[in-house]
């Protein structure tokens, strides 16, 4: 059998109920490829029924099977539209990698903090003379006065 004989895949024939669907997307969007994005989006356009979706996208059936082609180009707002229509909406999460990027950062920053200590303060010369004077005064640093044994009256 030569290849020219060969039935072109249709994923649209495959995908039978919304959960289908949303994997399907769900696994297109995962591989990153805008190429392959578009040509999923028009799977399931197809499987969903165009005309439904022209209808509920605003966007003619004709300019939505150009779009959503292999060769096609579409705008954001088109893409948009058309996942609105399936009554779908774009939800951004972080990559894997870039979560184990994190727990890697944060593991390896972890011992480097507590290795170091605290910043030593520099004495407050106001407070220190503060004191001195208070001492002097016979008043406790709390600015109450000292009684002694030599100054009491009885």
């Amino acid at each position: 059998m030569k290849v020219s004989e060969l039935m072109e895949f249709d994923a649209s024939k495959y995908l039978q109920d919304e959960s289908d669907c949303r994997l399907y997307l769900a696994q297109a969007f995962e591989g990153g490829d805008p190429v392959e994005i578009q040509a999923a989006l028009g799977d399931v356009a197809k499987a969903q029924g165009m005309t439904k979706l022209a209808r509920d996208s605003g966007i003619a059936r004709e300019a939505l099977y150009r779009a959503l082609s292999n060769k096609g180009n579409a705008e954001f707002a088109t893409i948009m539209k058309v996942i609105g229509a399936m009554g779908l909406h774009l939800t951004l999460v972080a990559s894997e990698e870039a979560l184990k990027g994190k727990v890697k950062t944060k593991a390896a920053a972890k011992p480097a903090a507590a290795k170091k200590t605290a910043p030593r303060q520099k004495p407050n010369v106001r407070t220190a003379a503060k004191a001195r004077t208070n001492a002097a005064a016979g008043k406790s640093t709390k600015g109450r006065t000292r009684v002694s044994g030599a100054h009491a009256h009885g």
